[in-house]
């Protein structure tokens, strides 16, 4: 009996990718918690084993982009410990809106807690009442 055999040539697909957009495939989305106060919005991110230098807090229009890069060190028994996800950095994109004022943003960092503070813009109905 003869089989015939199929064959399938492999199609070469380049795709390139840049270290940009190897470093941003190795990040994780941290935890976060949003607070509502009457004045201000604060969002608490948590980032264990992040320091104060490995933080940019980037914005664009009512997007909020937070890095915040690990202290990496150099471990003997890596492969061991399977720390490959545990030593991701950590990437967070938050759409907040244009009600909050960005340029007086207040950020905080306490044990592993990366505290951001954003004052709401005073609305209409606000100064109208300033006023009288």
């Amino acid at each position: 009996m003869h089989m015939h055999t199929i064959i399938h040539t492999p199609t070469t697909t380049t795709t390139r990718r840049t270290p940009s957009a190897l470093a941003k495939s190795a990040m994780r989305t941290p935890h976060y918690d949003c607070v509502q106060a009457t004045d201000a919005l604060k969002v608490i991110v948590f980032v264990p084993g992040v320091e104060a230098s490995g933080v940019e807090i980037t914005r664009r229009g009512p997007d909020l982009t937070i890095t915040a890069r690990k202290t990496h060190y150099v471990r003997v028994n890596w492969a061991a410990l399977h720390l490959e996800k545990a030593q991701l950095d950590y990437l967070l994109r938050l759409r907040l809106g244009n009600g909050l004022d960005y340029d007086a943003l207040n950020a905080e960092l306490v044990d592993g807690r990366l505290i951001l503070t954003l004052p709401k813009k005073p609305t209409a109905s606000d100064l109208n009442r300033r006023m009288v």
